[in-house]
């Protein structure tokens, strides 16, 4: 597998579980995914969220995106330190992408409209037939 593949089954597959760290407290919720390319796995998020702030102190997290294939699907795990991106033309593109944020009356401009990505770290793919085998590493 490589990076790539990465890519394709993050953008295919966009509901994922990120899990974020509390103190010591983990903490995993779903979140609608926004794209992967190249550069990174890419979030958008609130300010006003508690995982925001949890990233603020420790950037570490992991994301797990799952494709269901009969009884037992793939899942790939994807875990890094996050980047909080303030790129203008970033926001401007997520407010077109997702339209439901003006709702929320953000704007580029807006410091609640937040922007993170994962673009370095490892990622692995799970099946049930790789189970028992030592996990294969993507790095990023």
């Amino acid at each position: 597998m490589t990076l790539q593949d990465c890519i394709k089954f993050t953008n295919e597959n966009p509901i994922c579980y990120l899990a974020t760290l509390d103190g010591d407290e983990p903490h995993v919720r779903a979140l609608g995914f926004w794209f992967a390319d190249e550069t990174g796995f890419y979030f958008q998020t609130g300010s006003i969220k508690e995982m925001t702030h949890q990233l603020e102190k420790n950037p570490k997290a992991e994301a797990c995106f799952y494709h269901q294939e009969g009884q037992i699907g793939t899942m790939l795990r994807v875990a890094g330190s996050v980047e909080f991106l303030t790129d203008r033309a970033l926001k401007e593109k997520a407010l077109e992408e997702r339209p439901f944020l003006k709702n929320f009356g953000m704007i580029a401009d807006s410091p609640a409209l937040v922007i993170f990505r994962i673009a370095h770290g490892k990622a692995h793919f799970w099946t049930m037939a790789d189970n028992l085998k030592p996990k294969e590493y993507i790095e990023f």
